[in-house]
Order: structure tokens, then C-alpha cells, then sequence
């Protein structure tokens, strides 16, 4: 059960690596807690976002007939109370015939190991319900109650290409992996399943994959100044949230040879004078977590790339660059 643990919490620090992997954060405007619509790279509901500075009000706000939402709700006795209660009732009888107070559960040793056994079956479940939560969550009906493809976007690229060694190389991609997957059919061949409000071109789909590699970058860096200029400014101060935390922990996030391996759109819109842009992304990287102080690997291994599929909502307000509003987990 111990070593069970442990390769639980070295799979929870190993997720958290790279930009975004710590969850879903960021705004969608309007959309923010609604599921964006799956796609073929991202068949599966994407994880909602968990931090925002958008409110989540909730679907039933201002509806007749429902509860104010901050109803205070009757205490629960949750599991700590029943669990330390039913522990305490066994030390007691234990004293009650003789035995001493924890000669209910044979000593202390036995509350201990009690307590670890509970705690680790409590953590297994709960990991459960979120994986099976998560598999049932339903695909996103749009406004009109239109239930959307499972199969958006376009055909993706064969194979994956490098996204350039360095900066200077990514200008001269053009369309790239990503516009080449979506942004590079013809119009009348695109899938007419995909809800684009905003018609979203060649030029956006590599925007969107520059950004891909150049967040990264700044990420591995730590050039904050470059990450205030690519996402909104909820967006950069989430991510410098993380490197202050790298920083104060004495470790650094690396990322490199980011490949786009898959690509397509899942919805576009507008919301008055600003546009956003959600596109889900399969990518391979090399993400590993060094020692600052000796540049020693702690996670992640050097030499085998990883892969991710992740959900990159992009805002553009009145026709200005896109920048990144939020990311989600697939």
C-alpha cells in the first residue's frame, strides 16, 4: 500500500509539468464553463475549467422556481466525524471492559495502520469517480440545441513535423502541421460541423501553432515579458503563478522539440467586438523537471518524448494578435 501511494503522488508531480499540465484554467468568455465540442483529436469532454475569473454562476441563475444559489445547505457529518467518532466509541469500550482505551482496536498500532488502509482506499475511489465522471460528462449543445459531431475539424497531417529548433525557424512554416490539418482544404471541403462564427483562415491556424511552441519556450526560459505578450493577462498570471513555484521549490521546467502530431478546430465565436478561437492539439515534447541549482533530471526523461492532447482557447480582441485565453485538459 505504501509503495501504491508513492506511484500515485510521482503521477500527480509528473502531470503537473509543462505549461498548463497543473488543469484547466483560463476564461472562454461566455463559454467559460460551458464544454467546448469534442473533435476527433479530442474525442473524449474536456476537463472544466477550474480557475477563472469569470464566475461560475451556474446553469440555473435567474430561472423561476430554483434555489438562490448561496442557500446555506443543513451540516453533514462527513467521513473525518464518522470515522473519528466510531474510533473513539471503540476506545471507550475497550476501557469500559479492561482492556485500556485502544484496547477496542488492539493498540495503537492498529489505528494507525487502520487509518492508512482507509486513507488509501479513499484516495483510490476518489481517483475512480473522477476518471468515471469525467467518461460521462455529455458533448456541448450549442445555443440553437444542435448537438455537435463528435468528428469536428479536418483531416489531420500525416505524421508529425518539428515546430522548429529555435524562434527564428517557426516565421517560415506557413500553414504548418496545424494549418496544413485545418486551415489548408479548400473551403467547400471543410466539415460543415464545426460551429465557426468568425471564419477562421490559414493565418490563424499558424498563429495557433506558433503559439503552441513559443508559450513553451518562454515557459522553459522563464521570460515572463514574452508570456505577458502571447495570453491575456489572467492567462500570464497563472502561468507566472507556476514559475514562482518552480522558483521557490529550486527546480526548472524544461520543454523541447515540441511536435504537433494532430489538430483540429472545435468551435470559433464572437462575443461583440471580441473573437475566440478554441482548437484541440495532440503534441509529443520532451518535459523533464531539473535541479536549478545542479541541473540534475528529477522527472521526466531526456530522451523520450511524451505526449499530450490539450484544448487552447484563443481570444483576439478587435482584430488585434490572438492571444491565449485558456487551456483544458483532454
Amino acid at each position: 500500500m505504501v509503495a501504491l501511494a508513492a506511484a500515485l503522488v510521482l503521477a500527480g508531480s509528473a502531470a503537473e509539468a509543462r505549461v498548463g499540465g497543473r488543469g484547466s484554467f483560463g476564461s472562454r468568455g461566455g463559454r467559460t464553463y460551458t464544454p467546448p465540442p469534442a473533435t476527433r483529436t479530442a474525442p473524449e469532454a474536456a476537463a472544466p475549467i477550474q480557475r477563472s475569473q469569470i464566475p461560475n454562476q451556474g446553469p440555473n441563475l435567474n430561472r423561476p422556481g430554483t434555489p438562490a444559489p448561496n442557500v446555506a445547505q443543513p451540516r453533514r457529518f462527513g467521513f473525518g466525524t464518522g470515522l473519528m467518532a466510531g474510533l473513539f466509541g471503540a476506545g471507550l469500550l475497550g476501557l469500559l471492559m479492561g482492556n485500556g482505551f485502544f484496547g477496542g482496536l488492539a493498540g495503537l498500532a492498529s489505528i494507525m495502520g487502520l487509518l492508512l488502509q482507509i486513507g488509501l482506499i479513499v484516495l483510490l475511489i476518489s481517483f475512480a469517480m473522477k476518471w468515471f465522471r469525467r467518461r460521462q460528462e455529455p458533448s456541448y449543445a450549442g445555443p440553437q440545441g444542435h448537438q455537435q459531431s463528435m468528428a469536428g475539424g479536418s483531416v489531420p497531417p500525416a505524421g508529425g513535423r518539428p515546430m522548429g529548433g529555435g524562434l527564428g525557424g517557426i516565421g517560415g512554416l506557413g500553414g504548418g502541421a496545424l494549418g496544413g490539418a485545418l486551415g489548408g482544404l479548400n473551403q467547400s471541403r471543410r466539415r460543415t460541423e464545426v460551429r465557426d462564427e468568425v471564419g477562421i483562415g490559414e493565418k490563424d491556424y499558424a498563429a495557433f501553432e506558433r503559439s503552441l511552441v513559443e508559450l513553451q519556450d518562454a515557459y522553459s526560459r522563464q521570460d515572463i515579458e514574452k508570456l505577458w505578450t502571447m495570453a491575456t493577462p489572467e492567462m500570464a498570471g497563472y502561468i507566472q503563478e507556476e514559475l514562482n513555484d518552480n522558483n521557490a521549490r529550486g527546480v526548472v521546467n524544461k520543454v523541447t522539440d515540441v511536435r504537433l502530431l494532430q489538430g483540429d478546430l472545435s468551435e470559433a465565436w464572437r462575443e461583440g467586438t471580441t473573437e475566440y478561437a478554441t482548437v484541440a492539439m495532440r503534441f509529443s515534447l520532451i518535459d523533464i523537471l531539473t535541479d536549478k541549482a545542479t541541473g540534475r533530471v528529477l522527472e521526466g526523461d531526456p530522451s523520450k518524448p511524451e505526449q499530450a492532447t490539450e484544448l487552447w482557447t484563443f481570444r483576439r480582441d478587435q482584430g488585434g494578435p490572438w492571444k491565449i485565453s485558456a487551456i483544458q485538459q483532454a
